[in-house]
């Protein structure tokens, strides 16, 4: 196939190299002139690739994706295909698809996970769209997916894709988060020498052990107590979407918020509030908390 890459960040420029890689041809396009793009503005990516045309967007949610599908509304010809890859919140892309198709556009969009390491082991690739749209952009995603069975899935339908991607990114924060606390629990305890060890026996015969185990505890290896790591953590919207998205739901999930929370906490969030509580403590009991 022949494919538009829009965005040549971390994540769309390896994605580009696997692509290729698979004997697909990739005109990649990024607004950095430092980048790997292959030409230089929106007009030329289009003019460069054969109808009907299948262009994947891999740029920040917000005013990056909407600026973009804006230009390419204005170039892209009836029967042409826009992917769209980036985190964008799952509601959007229904708005984004009608849009579209008033043009006679297919969209269809694609969570992806994977990093930094995504060009080596492959991509999980979760896609929303119809069965016919997810067939013509198939060789793409068989392209960027890790060999064997798993990895790809057709989620459902338009919004299907960002949608699954926001409830496997709300499953990281809530991982994480417990791998986190475990840790810290070790290191302040008597009885653990090294958490660090411990963490890494983890890894094998485990029903623990996974992927992400396995980067923390490379982490570890030349800062076993991760001192030199600082502790705030950013909260890029997907976890706070997956809880408003399962509250409308019925769906309790206090794992997924307290990793959220933490998260917002480490940023300076709870400052305000304890600086309330301390407050309180003082007025009813005499309580004095050092700084």
């Amino acid at each position: 196939m022949q494919l538009g890459m829009i965005g040549l960040g971390r994540m769309g420029g390896n994605m580009a190299k696997r692509i290729r890689e698979a004997g697909h041809e990739v005109v990649g396009y990024d607004l950095s002139p430092e980048s790997d793009r292959d030409v230089a503005s929106l007009s030329e990516l289009v003019a460069k690739l054969d109808a009907p045309r299948t262009i994947w967007i891999m740029v920040p949610a917000g005013k990056a994706t909407d600026s973009t599908l804006e230009g390419l509304m204005d170039l892209l010809e009836p029967g042409d295909m826009v992917i769209n890859g980036g985190n964008c919140k799952y509601s959007d892309d229904k708005i984004n698809a009608d849009k579209l198709a008033e043009k006679g556009i297919e969209y269809i969009d694609c969570g992806v996970s994977g990093g930094v390491w995504g060009e080596e082991r492959g991509y999980a690739l979760m896609v929303g769209g119809t069965d016919e749209e997810y067939r013509r952009a198939l060789p793409i995603f068989e392209a960027l997916k890790p060999e064997g069975e798993d990895g790809l899935v057709h989620a459902g339908p338009v919004g299907g894709g960002h949608f699954a991607k926001m409830v496997h990114n709300g499953i990281e924060y809530g991982m994480m988060q417990s791998f986190g606390e475990g840790f810290a629990t070790m290191e302040r305890s008597e009885y653990i020498n090294d958490p660090d060890k411990v963490m890494a026996s983890w890894r094998s015969g485990s029903v623990v052990s996974s992927w992400l185990l396995d980067l923390v505890v490379r982490a570890m290896e030349n800062d076993p107590d991760l001192k030199d790591v600082p502790p705030v953590a950013d909260e890029t919207g997907e976890a706070k979407w997956t809880i408003e998205a399962a509250a409308e739901l019925g769906v309790p999930t206090p794992a997924i918020t307290a990793g959220l929370f933490t998260r917002q906490a480490s940023r300076g969030g709870s400052d305000d509030v304890l600086r309330v509580v301390t407050a309180m403590r003082n007025q009813f009991g005499g309580h004095v908390t050092k700084a």
